[in-house]
């Protein structure tokens, strides 16, 4: 029988060093102004000497308080933090005190500090004369790649923009004319030795000639300006470990001042008279003047609530839940440890108690005497089984594991467990021997889908075919180990079952071919190909649906007569052992033609379960709503709907039912109809008392070990493993906030050097979101005091997801009118108008908006602001590209952005492409792509070539074959953004010489995911896992390096501030040269002669 729930995960045991209080580490994000020194641990901010000491907090709250920054006296320190919810900035004095919060902006989804985006509104710098705050912000942004520069005043107001397109760190000339800065924020990613094309400079941007200079100018990564005197201080790696350097303004020349070569430097800040910076999780302090580091020696003593033992409750994180053999209990995993619950009233049990400890997949022995489960207890996953009471200690099964073990699996009679690996085998051990069998090894794929039959002789199991990737399945003798192929290579299936009783294998199979059709071109494609199929295993077993013939029935003497097929015991096709077992037996001769289809609609099946002449099965429609429960009667030949959103397991005895539906669970009678549950199952009981100190270690184990059994390539690039482990477990003790758990297992997997390792989540404090309402407008402080609207983006309000708040019908404000109050409240009294529209996300606000700036004359609005103006921003950038595009090639030339390869980018694909086919030439602009899987597609239709011309009576144009083409040349943008299918998209562009490419390289990292396995918090970690080499060699392509355009082209980010983009101007050039030679269709020739 098989779980509810499948899952997966995996661990190694680190030697975990006793925390003291002797010396701080993992000290993050400091600030120093004399001999103060401000910075971040365990998520609050906390001030220490510059010699050292005892460190006194200044922050206390359940949000992240970072990126302190002194003002130029000293006096102040501002900070992002996220007290009220947001990811804001805070002003505070330097000596602790009450913050202040400056910034109201939008409320991004991701600003986590623990994301590879980073937070949102980070501190960067103050200007020189201690009057305004500069912090780098995505809320105008459409792409999470890129941010922009602001500037705040410390007395509280609106935001002004730094007039360029794009920054990051950033630091003023002394004199405040000129900035220092980083265009790109890569920071937080974990991806280290890093030369793709997001590798940034050190720029200079002058304020009074608007020139912006670039001075280091190499392929690693420059980072971090620090601009003191005539010197420019920064981070780099061209030697591999991030040093720090110098960039002297007079001479020009570049020196090193740092030789780290273990870790990094980390996040440095500059003071009146020195630099700080984080190496190793330590604190230290560069002196400007003898160009010496030295190490402050921090000690903390505080309660570190946020390490402290916590008492979790567990059902929030249920991985998954099997059902005991007589339905009275149900086995859940949850929060890494394995439960016994009653199903109506009894105790709760946690059978493994282990907060250093993933234990996983438990499964109930049909016989009911033990559990089984994965655990890494031992330092690998390994299977244990243990007595269901947990009367008796655990007994390991399996030892020295070499890779992750998946999903377990008992034989029908209690003595056998199977279970797959990531080393793509399927593989049984017998649990009084412990002897281990293999029964294949894919060269394919791991094994998803197997069964054993009800005599525990056969596996059946689905093997993936390479090139068609179609499931095959297959059956193992375990007696004789030979295999039998019961479906063939030409249609795909999966989810193989055996009925109870052993007479039918049931599967589902993709062998129904109803095609759809586009409404965008003529082009198909398949859906809901599958039917529920089974096959009769012997020979002699009767066909179900075989046509039938009544007869009369004649009574014996006895009065007996018929009794007809009541299955079971005597039942044609089923055998019994001596001891009462059903035995399953299988004729290879002919198999493959005694598949039967159940007359069930075409659809996705799964969970397929078959037991007394009824098959019980998940659905799941494609386009459809959802998964629902259903049974199909063997005997009455019809199928009956059981319930919507229903996922279920049955138990051994075949008389219960365990169902999951929307994170509840309940076990009832097996059904034959309609499914109502009015009672569920009691979860209170699973709680579990955390040591987060252990589970920290586990899941920091467990995130190396997944690394090193599912990364791309076995000799993880060379980099010595275990070594890693080492280097930043050890800052493992220092952990008292999930996010910092997280920023080690970032810094550990960005050893590796590529470009989709991410870790993301986790149980951490997450403070309650207030959504500031937008108006889908930029608005200035007025010297009247009333704010002024300067600019209004455009929407498409007939949809919900593009309005535009002032530009809906009955709003009619326009660009130069004024907001003159807020929900009747005077608008001149507010220094930030955002200030009054927090918390009014989505909700009606009453606006009193006038022409002039004044309240004579004024009128009174309803407007609903919006959460979140990244759609307009997009929306608008798009159509002026569209706009500019039209007016500059007369209306000749196509223009279509893919903002990523996923559905939306598809979208808006299918939304531009198809309206301009009849433009002559097409700049295809894939800047800011984030990426996804769906390029070959677009690929595919760009690089149609015309087969033929069309025409009709009468019709003046003509056509051609194929009719959604473009006929005339294709030109395509690139960035330092376009990333992962991103990159395979100009990729492809290049090889299959479609046109000239445009701009800078790309990013670079296209080594592919897929989603996470299980962690016990339910932290999310991604393992670069499926590669590209070349077609015609054996060599690595684009990762770690980009792809390189024809045409070099670098947006300065001051003119493009000012709504210059040199690369669209090339592509333009470029794409109205080559249209020249535009031919089109050949003009329709006369009519054909045929009278000779």
């Amino acid at each position: 029988m098989r779980n509810l729930i499948l899952t997966m995960a995996a661990l190694i045991i680190f030697p975990f060093a006793a925390l003291t209080q002797d010396e701080a580490r993992l000290l993050r994000f400091p600030a120093i102004h004399g001999d103060q020194v401000v910075f971040t641990y365990a998520g609050d901010l906390y001030t220490v000497a510059k010699s050292g000491g005892m460190a006194r907090k200044l922050t206390n709250h359940d949000g992240f308080e970072m990126f302190a920054r002194f003002s130029p006296d000293g006096r102040q320190i501002a900070f992002t933090a996220q007290y009220d919810g947001n990811t804001e900035v805070y002003v505070m004095p330097a000596a602790g005190g009450i913050p202040v919060r400056l910034t109201y902006t939008a409320t991004l989804g991701r600003d986590d500090v623990s994301d590879r985006m980073g937070p949102n509104n980070i501190v960067m710098a103050w200007t020189p004369d201690g009057k305004y705050i500069v912090y780098r912000s995505r809320k105008q942004s459409y792409n999470d790649f890129v941010g922009q520069l602001f500037k705040v005043p410390v007395s509280g107001g609106l935001s002004e923009e730094i007039p360029l397109s794009t920054g990051g760190f950033c630091s003023f000339s002394p004199d405040g004319s000129k900035l220092a800065f980083n265009r790109v924020m890569r920071e937080f990613r974990t991806w280290k030795y890093y030369k793709g094309g997001m590798a940034d400079d050190i720029r200079i941007f002058d304020f009074t000639t608007g020139e912006v200079v670039n001075i280091t100018g190499n392929d690693a990564q420059d980072i971090f300006p620090m601009w003191r005197g005539d010197n420019i201080y920064f981070l780099s790696d061209r030697d591999r470990t991030m040093n720090l350097f110098t960039y002297n303004i007079v001479d020009r020349q570049i020196r090193k001042l740092t030789n780290y070569t273990e870790y990094d430097i980390k996040f440095p800040s500059l003071g009146n008279n020195s630099i700080i910076y984080e190496n190793g999780g330590f604190l230290y302090v560069f002196d400007l003047q003898s160009e010496r580091p030295v190490k402050i020696n921090v000690t903390i003593a505080e309660d570190f609530y946020g390490g402290r033992n916590e008492l979790k409750d567990a059902s929030k994180s249920i991985s998954g839940a099997d059902l005991s053999p007589d339905g009275k209990r149900v086995v859940f995993t949850a929060r890494g440890d394995v439960f016994s619950v009653p199903a109506e009233e009894g105790i709760t049990r946690n059978l493994t108690e282990s907060s250093d400890a993933h234990d996983r997949s438990a499964a109930w022995s049909p016989d009911g005497k033990y559990i089984a489960y994965l655990s890494d207890q031992s330092g690998e996953y390994e299977i244990y089984i243990e007595a269901q009471d947990g009367s008796a200690e655990p007994v390991k099964l399996t030892s020295d594991a070499d890779t992750y073990k998946f999903n377990i699996l008992w034989s029908p009679d209690s003595k056998k467990i199977l279970w797959s690996d990531k080393k793509l085998r399927l593989q049984y051990v017998h649990i009084d021997t412990k002897e281990v069998k293999q029964v294949d090894k894919s060269q394919v794929w791991e094994f998803n889908d197997f069964t054993w039959s009800p005599d525990s002789r056969w596996i059946a199991y689905v093997t993936q075919l390479p090139a068609s990737n179609f499931g095959k399945i297959l059956l193992f003798d375990t007696q004789s180990g030979e295999k039998t192929a019961v479906t063939d290579d030409w249609y795909t299936s999966n989810s193989p079952v055996f009925s109870y009783d052993g007479k039918y294998l049931f599967f589902a199979s993709g062998r129904d071919f109803n095609p759809i059709y586009s409404e965008t071109e003529w082009n198909h494609a398949y859906a809901n190909m599958e039917r529920i199929y089974f096959a009769i295993l012997a020979a002699d077993t009767p066909n179900p649906f075989a046509p039938k013939n009544d007869e009369v029935v004649i009574k014996e003497k006895d009065g007996k007569g018929d009794e007809g097929d009541k299955g079971g015991k005597g039942d044609k096709g089923v055998a019994e052992s001596e001891d009462g077992v059903v035995v399953t037996r299988i004729d290879a001769a002919g198999l493959g033609d005694r598949i039967v289809g159940l007359p069930v609609r075409p659809s996705n099946y799964f969970n397929i379960n078959a037991l007394d002449n009824k098959v019980y099965y998940n659905e799941m429609m494609a386009g459809g709503d959802g998964v629902t429960l259903k049974l199909f009667d063997l005997k009455k030949k019809e199928e009956t709907e059981l319930g919507k959103g229903m996922f279920f397991s049955i138990s051994y005895d075949g008389k219960k039912m365990l169902i999951a539906q929307q994170d509840k669970y309940a076990v009832i009678d097996l059904p034959q109809g309609k499914i109502n549950i009015s009672e569920f199952i009691d979860l209170s009981g699973l709680k579990t008392f955390v040591n987060k100190d252990e589970e920290w270690k586990q899941i920091f184990d467990e995130a190396w070990r997944q690394m090193r059994d599912f990364f791309y390539v076995e000799n993880m690039h060379g980099v010595n493993w275990p070594a890693m482990k080492e280097k930043y477990g050890q800052m493992l003790p220092y952990v008292n906030n999930r996010n910092d758990l997280n920023y080690l297992i970032g810094e550990m997997i960005a050893e590796l050097s590529i470009g989709h390792a991410y870790v993301n989540g986790g149980d951490k404090p997450a403070p309650e979101r207030i959504k500031t309402g937008l108006l889908g407008a930029k608005v200035s402080k007025d010297a009247s005091g009333f704010f002024r609207v300067d600019e209004i983006l455009r929407g498409q309000n007939w949809s919900k997801s593009m309005r535009s708040p002032l530009t809906e019908v009955g709003v009619n404000v326009k660009e130069g009118d004024f907001i003159l109050a807020v929900d009747g409240k005077p608008a001149d009294k507010m220094p930030d108008l955002y200030a009054a529209l927090l918390g009014k996300a989505g909700k009606p606000v009453e606006l009193t908006v006038n022409s002039s700036a004044s309240t004579a004359g004024s009128r009174k609005v309803i407007v609903t602001p919006v959460e979140d103006e990244a759609g307009l921003y997009y929306y608008n950038w798009v159509q002026h590209n569209v706009d500019y595009v039209n007016r500059k090639t007369n209306g000749e030339i196509g223009y279509i952005h893919i903002p990523d390869m996923g559905p939306e980018g598809l979208n808006e694909f299918v939304k531009y492409f198809y309206p301009q086919l009849a433009k002559k030439g097409l700049i295809i602009d894939d800047r800011g792509n984030g990426g996804g899987n769906v390029s070959p597609m677009i690929i595919e239709r760009l690089q149609r070539q015309l087969t033929r011309s069309n025409m009709a009576r009468n019709v003046e144009i003509a056509g051609q074959t194929p009719r959604q083409m473009m006929l005339g040349p294709k030109v395509m943008l690139i960035n330092q953004y376009s990333a992962s299918d991103g990159d395979l998209f100009p990729y492809a562009f290049k090889k299959h010489q479609m046109g000239t490419v445009i701009g800078v390289r790309t990013w670079g990292g296209v080594v592919g995911i897929r989603g996470s396995l299980p962690f016990i918090d339910g932290m999310d970690l991604r393992k670069p896992e499926f590669a590209s080499y070349s077609a015609e060699t054996s060599d690595w392509i684009i990762e770690g390096i980009g792809v390189e355009p024809d045409i070099v082209v670098d947006n300065d980010p001051a003119l493009e501030y000012k709504g210059i983009d040199t690369q669209l101007d090339k592509a333009i050039e470029v794409i109205l040269e080559q249209v020249k030679d535009y031919k089109g269709v050949p003009p329709i020739p006369a009519g054909p002669d045929k009278s000779k």
